[in-house]
């Protein structure tokens, strides 16, 4: 068959000829890397802005009376303001442009490893977002929680961490899952600084052979593959937690 063996020449081309298949390879485990690292640093960078925020929102109209109470109002709203200008400014501005500043700008003068360039980038912008989806998720639970926590003699910290933040992350668990998958596609600009993560590995490929159509379509179906597979997971997550409420 005419078709087979010119796939066949078309995959040796590619992939094979001059171990090419090391540039998707190579390129995987960075994007990988990039993802992972990112959504560890980015989820502690979310919560505590969250935390900040949510605990503003619930104390900012409440009077103190004493110096170290009102001492404490006045750092809270300092924290809030500083997490609402850091989430402004990130959700506001492309991801893309962010990368290209910390790269170029923030560490012109430093020989620093552009996958950690590429990690610190990815990992503020996500945190921004992740911020938001988890004090959204703080905000639902029902203000009565935090007066069951009181009643068992919990402090606030306490009644965030054991009470609140576990009814939080059920109710946003999907939008969390959406925003890692978001992540994940959102790595492939990371070429812009010469970075070989997947979609640079494709196409790397693509200007040696000067076929479009194997690297760029192979690249995108394992991002496919490997989002099924996230999706898959947070489904399945999803549906043990909801189990465990019965």
């Amino acid at each position: 068959m005419e078709w087979l063996e010119e796939f066949k020449k078309d995959f040796y081309l590619n992939f094979i000829k001059d171990d090419r298949w090391k540039y998707i390879a190579n390129g995987l485990g960075t994007t990988i890397k990039i993802t992972v690292v990112a959504i560890l640093i980015g989820l502690v960078i979310g919560i505590t802005t969250a935390v900040i925020r949510a605990t503003y929102a619930k104390e900012h109209t409440t009077k103190y009376g004493s110096l170290g109470q009102r001492i404490y109002q006045y750092v809270l709203s300092l924290l809030n303001f500083i997490s609402h200008v850091y989430i402004t400014v990130i959700r506001g501005t492309p991801t893309v442009i962010q990368l290209l500043i910390i790269y170029f700008v923030v560490f012109a003068s430093v020989a620093v490893d552009k996958t950690f360039a590429a990690i610190i980038a990815f990992s503020i912008n996500t945190g921004a977002y992740i911020s938001e989806i988890v004090r959204g998720g703080i905000m639902s639970v029902d203000n009565g929680q935090f007066e069951a926590g009181r009643s068992l003699g919990f402090g606030y910290i306490r009644t965030m961490i054991y009470i609140i933040m576990p009814q939080a992350f059920k109710n946003v668990l999907p939008a969390l899952g959406n925003e890692f998958i978001v992540l994940l596609k959102e790595t492939s600009i990371s070429g812009y600084i010469a970075l070989e993560d997947l979609t640079k590995g494709a196409d790397i490929i693509r200007s040696r052979t000067y076929d479009p159509y194997f690297p760029l379509l192979g690249a995108a179906l394992i991002y496919l593959l490997i989002v099924s597979l996230l999706s898959l997971g947070v489904n399945k997550l999803e549906r043990r937690l909801r189990q465990s409420e019965r």
